[in-house]
């Protein structure tokens, strides 16, 4: 890890926990006349280096925006091969994972992946589940907006059965029933390749977020890109509906 980038940032106001959309694996392989896959793999080091720094920083949650319920529509050769990826990389990865005490989980719909990848992602839970440093989230097959009717409609049939009043119905109580019910929001959500948007990802979670923006493709950010992003956390002021002199009271 690089000394003079921990120089920059704050190590006692590093996020707790971190949110990524990665993206521009395909435009990354494009513009090197590569197949897409070949983006993907090489986004693969990215998650290795990035987990290791935050790990090693102090950071305490990760999740990683991995397939989202909306890239079912990609081309079928491309879905196979990114499952074959993940299953892989699950298996190549997670004994180190859980040398460095990472904890491994998931949010999202699994059941409906390929059932080696459901047998690999399992198997890492299983295997990581008492580490106490890192929580490493991938949010396979997730979509923010199929997460939030779920939990309606679990709240919905908890109150036909008089387990749950109206009158009770708040946040915290409708946290409890998203797939991150065990997690912070994210202080810092981070999308490379310069697109817009938050692509249907934490939108409950995500009220108070801070969000980074960068060009850089998803397997060209590295250790430099992330103590970018979590300087410029840093050097902003979380105010969370209140005015500056409030916070500074």
């Amino acid at each position: 890890m690089s000394t003079q980038g921990l120089k920059n940032i704050n190590v006692n106001n590093v996020p707790e926990h971190i949110a990524i959309i990665m993206d521009g694996n395909g435009r990354w392989a494009k513009e090197r006349s590569l197949p897409r896959i070949a983006g993907h793999r090489e986004g693969i080091n990215s998650v290795r280096e990035i987990t290791r720094i935050c790990g090693e920083i102090g950071v305490k949650y990760l999740t990683l925006y991995t397939f989202s319920t909306e890239n079912w529509n990609r081309p079928k050769k491309e879905v196979n091969a990114l499952m074959t990826l993940l299953l892989s990389t699950i298996k190549n990865e997670i004994k180190e994972l859980h040398k460095n005490n990472v904890k491994f989980s998931a949010i999202g719909n699994i059941s409906v992946l390929p059932k080696g990848t459901i047998n690999g992602i399992r198997e890492g839970i299983e295997l990581t589940i008492n580490n106490s440093g890192l929580n490493l989230i991938l949010a396979l097959n997730y979509g923010s907006r199929q997460e939030i009717l779920n939990a309606v409609k679990n709240i919905v049939d908890e109150a036909k059965t008089g387990n749950i009043d109206s009158i009770s119905i708040d946040e915290e109580l409708f946290s409890s029933f998203l797939d991150t019910k065990t997690l912070p929001d994210p202080d810092l959500l981070i999308r490379t390749s310069g697109e817009l948007r938050i692509s249907n990802f934490l939108l409950w979670q995500s009220a108070y977020t801070e969000m980074y923006l960068t060009d850089t493709y998803w397997p060209s950010f590295r250790e430099e890109e992330l103590f970018k992003a979590i300087l410029d956390f840093q050097n902003r002021e979380r105010r969370f509906g209140k005015t500056s002199e409030q916070i500074s009271e």
